[in-house]
């Protein structure tokens, strides 16, 4: 789907503001309320606009180290490997892609003992041949959208 300029304003004004109202959104838009409305249900039905979860710092909530670790897999289980991943806690992303591993993972520990421990979780998992991990020392891009919704909100 393509968004418009409007939309791209929308969810910019939602990205800095997430808990404003559909009248308040309106209004510093500029537009109706039913406008609004109807941009917001287009973009949630069309899987742009997948909710407002909180921004939370983990390093807040003691997993103060971030890890990446690249698993080789078993042919034909990567399904199997996922759910595996998904019931480890620390795992918070799991990708599928292509290079030299078949899935990049995101994970948090507390520590470097505790990371040791997610680790043995994640080499545990039936299915998985081979992990690389690398240790992120520090975010000096973190994850982002703004850039994108600003060009459209330029028209551009």
């Amino acid at each position: 789907m393509a968004l418009d300029a409007l939309d791209a304003r929308l969810l910019l004004l939602l990205t800095d503001v997430p808990r404003l109202g559909v009248l308040e959104c309106a209004r510093r838009l500029g537009v109706a309320r039913g406008t609004v409305q109807a941009r917001l249900d287009r973009l949630t039905a069309e899987g742009v606009l997948t909710g407002f979860p909180p921004e939370l710092d983990l390093a807040a909530m003691g997993y103060g180290l971030t890890a990446f670790a690249v698993l080789e897999i078993a042919q034909g289980r990567r399904a199997e490997v996922a759910a595996a991943l998904s019931a480890i806690d620390e795992v918070c992303e799991v990708h599928a892609t292509t290079g030299q591993g078949d899935l990049f993972v995101r994970m948090v520990a507390r520590s470097n003992d505790d990371l040791q421990r997610v680790i043995d979780d994640v080499v545990g998992v039936p299915g998985v041949r081979r992990t690389s991990t690398s240790i992120a020392l520090s975010t000096p891009v973190p994850q982002r959208v703004r850039p994108l919704l600003e060009r459209l909100a330029g028209g551009g």
